[in-house]
């Protein structure tokens, strides 16, 4: 199970590293050309769903394309050796690093996390009724996984009017009605099957009340395992669904 941030989005080397190893590419001999097109294309979806973080993500889409355009002169830098210089060499050793310090991150949150489930004597009946009010929320999915089932839908839906005198708006909240409204006569539905033949606009909006409606506990996200890639949303249990924010 992975732990969808919503408010506080995985960064643009976790954009990577889930290339990476949804390919099961060697990290030291990245094709960058495939990477570099396709990161950008999910920093385009990225724009359009009006991330705070984007920046980072279009910083380090400019920096795959400086290394796809290095790898593509014909002649290539040397060091004082005279060996070749992998211009993929310094985001490599970014990446490793990266991989390091969330492995050490992981490790450090389990051994926090099974600290936390133990106690001294005579203290555990003080503590049970904090845990019991207590609601670890995980979703069998990724952001990136999501945004990757979005980018899927977009490039199918319908364009935009043109010649419609009133633009129709759309608001999280009401989407976030949208959906609970369909799962109140189906417990679960894919997300494809709920905007289908709706505008960009609307898709894009209802992606957004989904998360917000899974930030508040409200409604289970899962994958597909089957392709295209697709999610599915499906009601929680009422006793398992806190008031809403």
């Amino acid at each position: 199970m992975y732990r969808i941030h919503i408010e506080d989005f995985e960064g643009p080397l976790d954009l990577l590293l889930y290339f990476i190893r949804r390919d099961e590419l060697d990290v030291f001999d990245i094709p960058i050309a495939q990477i570099a097109d396709e990161y950008l294309e999910y920093v385009r979806v990225l724009e359009r769903i009006d991330l705070d973080s984007v920046g980072d993500f279009l910083y380090m889409a400019a920096l795959l394309i400086n290394i796809k355009a290095r790898m593509l002169l014909p002649k290539q830098a040397l060091d004082d050796e005279g060996v070749v210089i992998d211009p993929r060499r310094e985001l490599v050793e970014r990446l490793l690093e990266y991989i390091r310090f969330k492995e050490a991150s992981t490790n450090l949150t389990d051994l926090h996390e099974d600290r936390s489930d133990r106690f001294t004597r005579g203290h555990a009946s003080s503590e049970r009724p904090r845990w019991e009010d207590q609601i670890e929320v995980s979703y069998d999915a990724t952001i990136f996984d999501l945004v990757s089932a979005l980018r899927r839908i977009l490039t199918e839906a319908p364009e935009e009017s043109t010649h419609a005198v009133v633009r129709e708006e759309y608001s999280i909240e009401q989407q976030q009605d949208f959906m609970l409204d369909i799962l109140a006569k189906q417990a679960k539905i894919a997300f494809s099957t709920a905007v289908r033949g709706r505008t960009k606009t609307f898709i894009i909006t209802t992606f957004l009340g989904i998360l917000e409606l899974a930030r508040q506990q409200r409604v289970w996200i899962a994958v597909s395992d089957t392709k295209p890639i697709d999610f599915y949303i499906e009601a929680r249990e009422p006793e398992f669904v806190g008031e809403k924010e």
